[in-house]
């Protein structure tokens, strides 16, 4: 099948956390008992740290101002929405937990985080401060909407020949397969039965850090799936659907 996918890793949570965040360009923030929406308003530094834009009469200036030095007065929030129109299309969501302190010029507040919590499908995990700050985004983070919707919608018979490289097991009842996430580790398969779904992942060979070396892994990737044969209950999907 062509080249031997040794290159298991995943991003760590420190990474996928950081990267939920650089992806994200709105954000639900908690404060006083209230709760806003903001889109736009935030930029994130190196260390992970929020900046963020608001009315001068917003209340969470006030709020700023008033709040006692060193407690958490405020969560933000931060969701993972897959760019593929999929069932259960929040892949992840993010909580940051801490207190706002005025930053330079008006209307312009920082972000002190105390907790850091990402919440996945799998559960939820505390993220180290530490490795939270000194982690960085997954490099394709930012482009893989771009790259997802143009994989589902322009190439939808590159997605049928990837399930090629799925367990058959797995697409057992499966009336629909579409790309959920990919970063620089793999690409994960988002199969949908008629009252459930499941993830299956497909490492790559070696770690993509940018566009042009995932354009080469997913090359990898379909010769693998043109190399093997077609799962029988794809075959059967097909079959039915052709009726």
């Amino acid at each position: 099948m062509g080249d031997s996918q040794a290159w298991t890793a995943a991003p760590s949570t420190a990474e996928h956390a950081r990267s939920v965040l650089a992806a994200s360009w709105s954000c639900a923030v908690t404060a006083e008992g209230g709760r806003e929406e903001f889109v736009g308003a935030h930029t994130v530094a190196e260390d992970g740290r929020v900046t963020l834009d608001v009315p001068e009469d917003s209340t969470l200036v006030a709020a700023a101002i008033c709040a006692p030095r060193g407690e958490p007065s405020a969560v933000l929030e931060f969701a993972d929405v897959a760019p593929v129109p999929v069932r259960g299309r929040i892949r992840a969501r993010l909580w940051l937990a801490g207190r706002f302190v005025p930053g330079d010029g008006e209307g312009r507040l920082e972000f002190r985080a105390t907790r850091v919590v990402l919440r996945r499908p799998s559960g939820a995990v505390v993220v180290d401060l530490d490795e939270f700050a000194a982690a960085r985004p997954d490099p394709l983070a930012t482009a893989e909407a771009r790259l997802l919707t143009h994989l589902a919608d322009c190439h939808p018979d590159a997605v049928e020949r990837l399930t090629r490289l799925v367990d058959p097991d797995s697409l057992h009842g499966a009336v629909r397969v579409k790309p959920l996430a990919v970063d620089r580790h793999g690409l994960t398969l988002r199969i949908e039965r008629a009252r459930a779904h499941g993830d299956v992942r497909l490492p790559f060979h070696a770690p993509a850090d940018d566009v042009a070396r995932l354009t080469e892994r997913m090359h990898v990737l379909l010769t693998q799936a043109n190399a093997a044969s077609c799962p029988r209950a794809l075959q059967r999907q097909r079959t039915d659907g052709d009726r």
